[in-house]
């Protein structure tokens, strides 16, 4: 296992913080719009409660509880075959728990839907591969969500318009070469990662989740989307981070969950857990399946009892 570079990964937690401010705003920054109308204090934004997903059998989500603030990102962790595609496609509408609570903003949602997700402000930016290739820029920016007339008929010039309008306030395309008609397959991996994350801006997403984002984007292109998942934060909305990266998830996470064959073997906050220790229990969960805070406190707290003595009052 590589070490983090050295940088904000090796500062403290205030340190961190203080770094997460943005000297300038950034295009795709720039395009985040505040949340209308704020929750309440200590409400979430988003409550999975004891779900269980199976198939054929397979016990793929087992209890699994979890919870998104607002102004928040969680960053969703764990090995190949941990749950987290289903986790993620359980909230997004695609796949329905066998049992569980899904809430947002505090009420139970039944029956949820893809449509019904996106209606609920949830978007996914998914790794650069899901795009469509052959299809142009604004087809891709519109997919599953055209733009229509009364009597059904497509709007494209409206269409296209919005795309080249989110081109150069959004993604600072000023390229002449790059057009709303241009193909998907000329752009970079950064410039795809660009056209899902302004997607996802232009329907006022409030929940938006990051699947494995950062592959197969340059150190460059990967700094602009920490800088993008910051201001996520700083708009007042939300988002679950998903990555292979444990240095890239740390950084701009306030909660970390630890998800291991089907169920959540912690949380840990990023204030409170220095990058070396969550790595080291990553490799506990991997190696014992579990991990239990309260067992380790009591153990250093063993430790300090027999360095020190016995208090006064049992002397």
């Amino acid at each position: 296992m590589t070490l983090p570079p050295v940088g904000e990964y090796g500062m403290s937690a205030d340190e961190r913080a203080s770094a997460r401010q943005p000297a300038q705003l950034d295009p795709a920054i720039a395009a985040l719009e505040p949340t209308a109308a704020p929750l309440p204090e200590g409400e979430k934004r988003l409550e999975l409660r004891h779900i269980w997903k199976s198939f054929g059998g397979v016990h793929v989500l087992q209890d699994v509880s979890l919870e998104l603030g607002s102004s928040e990102v969680v960053g969703l962790l764990g090995d190949n075959g941990a749950g987290k595609s289903t986790l993620i496609k359980i909230i997004t509408g695609v796949h329905r728990p066998d049992s569980g609570e899904i809430l947002f903003g505090g009420r139970r949602v039944g029956g949820l839907t893809v449509q019904k997700a996106r209606e609920l402000g949830v978007e996914t930016v998914y790794q650069e591969r899901a795009l469509a290739d052959q299809l142009p820029l604004w087809r891709n920016i519109f997919m599953g969500r055209a733009a229509a007339g009364p009597l059904g008929f497509l709007k494209v010039g409206d269409m296209r318009r919005m795309t080249a309008e989110l081109m150069s306030e959004s993604m600072g395309f000023t390229s002449a070469v790059l057009t709303p008609n241009t193909v998907v397959k000329g752009l970079s991996g950064g410039e795809r990662q660009g056209l899902a994350i302004v997607r996802a801006l232009h329907f006022q997403a409030d929940i938006i989740i990051l699947d494995e984002p950062t592959m197969g984007l340059s150190l460059k292109e990967t700094e602009k989307l920490m800088v993008f998942v910051e201001g996520i934060r700083a708009a007042g909305k939300s988002a679950i981070f998903i990555d292979h990266n444990i240095f890239h998830v740390y950084s701009v996470s306030d909660r970390i969950v630890l998800l291991d064959r089907g169920r959540v073997a912690g949380e840990f906050s990023t204030s409170r857990y220095s990058l070396d220790e969550l790595m080291g229990i990553m490799r506990e969960v991997a190696a014992t399946g579990t991990f239990t805070e309260q067992e380790r406190y009591r153990q250093a707290e063993g430790t300090l009892q027999a360095t020190t003595g016995p208090s006064e009052e049992h002397a």
